[in-house]
């Protein structure tokens, strides 16, 4: 059947998300592709997409599963000690390690998306603000935070990223990693970043691209009133560590996905040889990494 007869029975079919269905219907490529041009031309849809991914997501109740983000490899820096339990999530984490370039030790912090918690949690250990805040679009996702991550100074509330549910001048810090590609609004997102920072505050912002979209990007932050103060692209770290994760990543896959399902979350999670991880690889992705503040 023709493209869009596929999207209008996708569109019909309650909780299901629409990549899965599908990457049922194409090659990796072709699937990535068409999810791609379809999310450019229409921001509504990218952002209708990506909740209900989110929410099919969050369904999972993996409790080792804490973390949906690509990670990050130093280029011979120092790591950082963690505890044992959090070893297995290293290169995810150090992703986050990476974005928090300032000093968060007595502040009133905020992560927006931050899906399953792991990256609140860690924030709120290891860099000790006064307060830790999650919040994220999916209900489910909110629920399952609120039951993994018992941390004191660490809560998560259900908000949107283009309407927050948080006053004016709220927080010193808001932290973002590897969400605003889903929204349907980055200028959007941006007034609400500006609205809740106090001033002097921080953004910390990392993500991806496509390479051509690169200039949008810097035109978005640039317009939205904030400061940029550091410019760094980590392509190659994130691949190194989508590397170094992959075969972690496909046992997590193996043992908690259906197999029907397997080859939409290999891509989704990067997987070596995977057509996101080439896309990384070979420069049509480009992974950013930005402090911004706030005029005081």
């Amino acid at each position: 059947c023709s493209v869009s007869a596929r999207i209008r029975r996708i569109r019909r079919l309650s909780g299901c998300d629409f990549c899965i269905t599908l990457r049922m219907c194409y090659s990796p490529v072709m699937f990535l592709k068409l999810l791609v041009a379809l999310t450019e031309k229409l921001p509504s849809f990218r952002r209708w997409t990506w909740q209900r991914w989110y929410q099919h997501i969050a369904g999972y109740q993996n409790a080792e599963w804490s973390f949906m983000n690509y990670g990050f490899e130093p280029d011979g820096g120092v790591r950082r000690e963690m505890e044992p339990a959090d070893e297995d999530d290293r290169f995810c984490i150090q992703l986050y390690d990476n974005a928090v370039a300032i000093d968060l030790n007595g502040l009133d912090a905020v992560e927006i998306g931050s899906g399953r918690g792991g990256g609140a949690s860690f924030v709120a250990r290891y860099h000790r603000p006064k307060s830790m805040t999650g919040v994220d679009f999916s209900a489910r996702a909110v629920s399952f935070c609120e039951q993994r991550h018992n941390v004191p100074e660490l809560r998560f509330c259900h908000g949107d990223a283009e309407s927050l549910p948080f006053d004016d001048s709220s927080f010193d810090a808001v932290i973002n990693v590897e969400s605003s590609h889903c929204y349907g609004s980055m200028p959007k997102f941006l007034t609400q970043v500006n609205r809740v920072l106090r001033p002097g505050g921080h953004f910390l912002f990392t993500d991806f691209r496509a390479a051509e979209d690169i200039p949008v990007l810097v035109q978005q932050l640039e317009e939205s009133g904030l400061t940029i103060v550091e410019d760094e692209t980590i392509t190659a770290g994130v691949v190194k560590a989508m590397e170094l994760d992959s075969d972690r990543k496909q046992q997590l896959i193996g043992q908690n996905i259906r197999s029907w399902l397997s080859g939409t979350f290999k891509q989704f999670a990067g997987i070596k040889g995977s057509t996101v991880f080439q896309s990384f690889e070979d420069g049509t992705f480009v992974y950013k990494r930005y402090l911004l503040r706030k005029k005081p």
